[in-house]
């Protein structure tokens, strides 16, 4: 593959990356997320294994909203009208998106949630 193959691959995923951000509200969503763990993890001087637990996360979450929207453009290029497994198909691209949400949740409560307690001066047990 030459140089320039390679060079516009990378282009044509950052134009997917604007793409996928500038046109879809659960990316921006997941973006503002994004922001403030990585603010919360500065503030609260997080661990460099909770950094690489959240940065997993992030890039976990990000991915299936790119494949999830990538699903949805071929779904509705190949069946512009209505059709019962073009919608099951949006539907389950859109569980794997909540699934992984939802356990990014999940770690960020453990990172932060005895973080936030010791901060409003709980000294007990949090573990």
């Amino acid at each position: 593959m030459s140089l320039q193959k390679r060079a516009n691959s990378f282009r044509y995923a950052f134009k997917g990356l604007v793409d996928l951000f500038r046109h879809q509200p659960n990316a921006r969503i997941h973006g503002a997320a994004t922001i403030a763990v990585i603010g919360a993890g500065v503030f609260f001087h997080i661990s460099r294994t909770e950094w690489m637990a959240l940065v997993l996360c992030i890039t976990l979450v990000v991915a299936l909203e790119a494949v999830n929207t990538a699903l949805e453009y071929l779904t509705d290029l190949v069946s512009p009208d209505y059709h019962p497994l073009a919608g099951k198909a949006k539907d389950v691209a859109a569980a794997a998106v909540l699934v992984a949400a939802l356990g990014a949740v999940a770690v960020g409560v453990f990172v932060f949630f005895p973080k936030i307690l010791t901060l409003f001066g709980y000294s007990g047990p949090v573990n």
